[in-house]
């Protein structure tokens, strides 16, 4: 033990020149953190010497970029400019245990979903392989980043190695252009796995977008009910559920069992993103847009309607309602209930729409049944029909199947909340009611060697925007639009049809009613 600490201390007391450290500093980037990137770029490139050219330059051009960064950082920063490189250590370790083990691109979109992850989600992704990655490649490299001793040397050779630096970046940059211009344009995703640089271009990008959706709403044009009538529409936001999976949509096994006897209509949907916030503002938006435009719920209580939402979930846009329902609250109105699933959303949810003082009445149900990884905890003990099923959370060494069982038991679970909601709604006799399903987004269960959702629309599979639209509603004489591919946007509309409230925004294209029904 004394020869393991005399050798420690040695290490730690002997000064170590700044331009070498930052050349180990940098060089443990390349291999601790890079490695999914350098692989996906010999992947991508052609076989022989000008793939072995291209791999090597653009090692060469990470290196040098960190090296000169870390130099300048630790150099003008001190102990600042340590505290900086710790962060990004400490990030690039769960960064890659995320592209490791989820097969994660880290784009704006997904730091958009790490942002608005609650706690209790987030903690469902880690396991002892996340903790090893987080104390191996974080901790560890922080504990040398502070322990060594640096001679900073002079400035004279500060600036030397800066413009060496910089000119091996400039050099071998403008020597490749065109190569690394190919990896560009047909494998752009690769840039969303250089660390630390995805996720800190993607944070800015991730910022300045929800800076731009958190300004003030813009108001639509005023709206108008028609009648007296009661009149109900209930929307349930699924979570991560893909239609694949539904066997209203022909999937093999039965998930849907209850809802097939429901007299339902299952129309063929993609969202609009794959990610929650995106999707969730699609599905209560008017039209697709960028801008924050006065969203349903908000759109509705403006205009007299008693609007509910009730959630287990997160990433909606800012609601200014009077009535938010979150799970605590519910469990203090129905202790009975069970808060640990979505369940709990529909707890006398008739009784709540009897005793309203409107006659128009618009409840959301936010639902989180289908979100992974975790999709064996998700749903009570009486609705894991398909075993075995899957409980680890690296969802990349899990069994496929089990992985698959685990989470065609949430789609089950899904059924039966949806035939709950409809079942109430039946027992409304004076009430004329809808009912719409729509998922936020797809999940992919490993095809491709992807899980889970997040990649960009344009590079996604199918599985992670083909979802469910399913419709019920009590009135016989009202029929459903042969729709090719319905869109979230579908769901305003058809809300303001349902309701009986006529707007200079709708548009009757997004309605899946015919225009000949009342």
């Amino acid at each position: 033990m004394s020869k393991t600490k005399n050798i420690l201390g040695t290490l730690f007391s002997k000064p170590i020149h700044i331009a070498l450290f930052s050349a180990i500093l940098s060089l443990f980037t390349i291999v601790g953190y890079n490695i999914p990137l350098l692989r996906g770029v010999a992947e991508s490139t052609e076989e022989g010497a000008n793939g072995i050219i291209i791999l090597c330059s653009i090692a060469i051009i990470i290196f040098a970029v960190h090296l000169l960064l870390i130099y300048l950082l630790i150099y003008f920063g001190r102990v600042a400019g340590k505290i900086i490189i710790a962060i990004s250590l400490l990030f690039n370790s769960l960064a890659l245990y995320f592209i490791n083990s989820y097969e994660v691109l880290i784009t704006s979109e997904m730091m958009g979903n790490v942002f608005n992850t609650r706690y209790s989600e987030a903690s469902g992704y880690f396991s002892l392989s996340g903790i090893l990655y987080f104390t191996l490649l974080g901790i560890v490299p922080c504990v040398w980043l502070f322990k060594t001793k640096i001679d900073y040397g002079r400035l004279k050779q500060m600036g030397i190695t800066a413009l060496a630096s910089l000119g091996a970046i400039l050099l071998v940059g403008v020597a490749n252009l065109s190569n690394t211009l190919w990896i560009d344009r047909n494998v752009p995703h690769l840039g969303s796995i250089i660390l630390p640089w995805s996720y800190t271009v993607n944070t800015v990008r991730y910022y300045n977008s929800w800076k731009r959706l958190n300004q003030k709403e813009i108001l639509l044009p005023d709206a108008t009910i028609n009648n007296n009538n009661k009149e109900v529409c209930v929307v349930i936001i699924g979570e991560s559920a893909r239609s694949k999976n539904f066997s209203l949509y022909g999937y093999e096994r039965t998930t849907n069992p209850l809802m097939a006897q429901d007299s339902v209509v299952a129309l063929p949907a993609e969202s609009a993103a794959t990610y929650t916030t995106a999707g969730v503002k699609a599905i209560i938006d008017h039209q697709p847009t960028n801008k924050l435009y006065e969203i349903l719920p908000n759109y509705l209580y403006r205009n007299g309607v008693d609007v509910i939402w009730r959630t287990n979930n997160w990433g909606e846009p800012p609601l200014h309602i009077a009535n938010i329902e979150k799970v605590a609250t519910l469990k203090e109105r129905y202790p009975n209930a069970d808060e640990r699933y979505d369940g709990i959303l529909t707890e006398g949810l008739a009784e709540r729409i009897k005793s309203s003082d409107k006659n128009k009445v618009f409840v959301v149900l936010h639902t989180s049944t289908s979100h992974g990884p975790t999709y064996y905890k998700k749903y009570p003990a009486e609705f894991e029909k398909f075993t075995p099923v899957c409980t680890t959370v690296e969802m990349a060494e899990a069994d496929h199947q089990e992985l698959i069982n685990a989470y065609d038991n949430t789609i089950l679970y899904t059924d039966y909340l949806v035939h709950t909601v409809i079942e109430q709604l039946r027992t409304l006799d004076e009430w004329r009611a809808t009912m719409i399903f729509v998922s936020d987004h797809g999940e992919s269960l490993g095809e491709n060697n992807l899980y889970m959702h997040g990649m960009p629309k344009s590079m996604a599979p199918a599985e992670q925007f083909d979802i469910p639209f399913i419709v019920w509603h009590s009135d016989s004489e009202r029929t459903i639009k042969n729709i090719e591919c319905a869109e979230q946007y579908h769901v305003f509309h058809t809300t303001l049809r349902s309701l009986s409230i006529e707007s200079e925004i709708y548009n009757p294209e997004y309605d899946i009613f015919n225009n000949t029904n009342n």
